[in-house]
């Protein structure tokens, strides 16, 4: 292969002529190592350490973390970090990074992490961002032993090899990625907020605490079961022979009410519900997923999601959607049987009680509603796109086929 000029071509790729390549155990001072074998019972104001699981956020919270006492501490002081050091997850979440801020500063880690202290000709930050690469990952990813449970030993690690640029492109690898990752952090925190925003929303409009203008009157007291029902009618692909849009559960996206995905019945379906546009479809397997979807077309789905019907001349489709998303109703339908597969009960959905406006008043409340979800949908859209520009950017900046300096 014929590498382009200025670049050379090394064990960890094409990249550009002054860069270097460095296995992790020159590019740290002091050793790689983990941290405490046993911690003992948690102390209350000891000594805190890091494991795996504290690696679940972005940031490590120090207030979030087990503690230990001195005594135990004192015997793996080799393995305290310090503030710019880097954490590493030798197991579960292989490959998983954070960095050590000053509030984490002295505390320990335990066997299932890892320290990595930058060196002078490293960058803390770059280190983080090139232990994220594709790259480092698959190295870690093909060293790493077991099949459940992956894990990668400390003299592995040691071993895999990062590019290493000059200190002042280092920086700004490292603060370009660190904007986009702010970008993200920033959409996902609004994405959050807007979601709350619109729960409370729902809390005020759907129980009729908060009424919009120009409506007055009482809203009529009303069990789900007596608006809407859910539909019995079934098909068997199998037998029918003709191919139908299906929903599966699995194509409803958690929390949003999008489709992210259908397919079509063939020989090798199994029984289906019938739905029609306008009905409402909510995952009774394991409600708290909060698995919903208003039907804009007709089709057949899994019989894991019960298809809702709006009662005529009683409920609107769209204030019927908006009603099965409230906390209230998830909680009710969270009332299941069965325990490895949890499923709602429909005993007790149907006697679910709320209070019902008008038809007017339901389209109004609905379409207030509907545009904090698309705005709530437009801000996920954005969210989606920026990711991939992400990992795009990571693979430019980071192998140095876009340079900065």
């Amino acid at each position: 292969m014929e590498v382009k000029p200025g670049y050379k071509q090394t064990e960890v790729g094409v990249i550009p002529e002054e860069w270097e390549v460095s296995g992790l155990h020159k590019a740290c001072r002091g050793t790689i190592t983990y941290g405490i074998v046993q911690c003992g019972p948690h102390v209350k104001n000891g000594v805190p350490y890091i494991r795996v699981s504290d690696m679940d956020e972005p940031e490590l919270d120090v207030d979030g973390m087990l503690r230990t006492s001195s005594s135990i501490a004192a015997k793996f002081a080799r393995s305290t970090v310090y503030e710019g050091d880097i954490v590493y997850a030798l197991r579960g979440k292989l490959g998983e990074v954070r960095s050590v801020g000053r509030a984490v500063a002295g505390a320990n880690l335990t066997q299932g992490t890892a320290r990595l202290s930058p060196s002078e000709r490293l960058n803390g930050s770059y280190l983080l961002w090139a232990m994220r690469s594709a790259r480092s990952l698959r190295q870690a990813e093909m060293e790493a032993k077991g099949t459940t449970f992956r894990e990668i030993t400390l003299a592995d690690l040691r071993q895999i090899k990062i590019p290493v640029p000059p200190i002042p492109e280092q920086r700004a690898i490292a603060e370009v990625l660190g904007d986009v990752d702010a970008l993200l952090g920033s959409l996902e925190q609004l994405i959050a907020k807007k979601r709350d925003l619109k729960q409370a929303a729902m809390q005020q409009l759907l129980t009729g605490k908060k009424r919009l203008p120009g409506f007055r009157g009482e809203w009529e007291m009303k069990r789900f079961g007596e608006i809407t029902f859910p539909r019995k009618e079934r098909v068997d692909p199998r037998r029918s022979g003709i191919q139908e849009f299906c929903v599966e559960l699995e194509h409803i996206k958690a929390g949003t009410g999008n489709l992210v995905g259908s397919n079509s019945t063939g020989d090798n379906s199994s029984l289906k519900s019938v739905f029609r546009k306008g009905d409402v479809l909510f995952g009774k397997l394991r409600a708290y997923l909060r698995k919903y979807w208003l039907a804009d077309r007709a089709g057949v789905c899994s019989t894991e999601i019960w298809v809702f019907a709006p009662g005529a001349r009683l409920i609107m489709s769209a204030y019927l959607f908006q009603l099965v998303q409230s906390d209230h109703f998830i909680e009710s339908a969270s009332t299941a049987y069965g325990t490895h597969m949890p499923r709602s009960d429909w005993n007790v959905v149907k006697n679910y009680e709320l209070r019902l406006p008008s038809l007017p008043e339901q389209t109004a409340i609905a379409e207030v509603l509907s545009d904090m979800d698309a705005e709530l949908a437009a801000l996920e859209q954005r969210l989606a796109k920026t990711r991939p520009l992400k990992q795009g950017m990571m693979q430019e900046l980071l192998t140095g086929r876009t340079r900065l300096v």
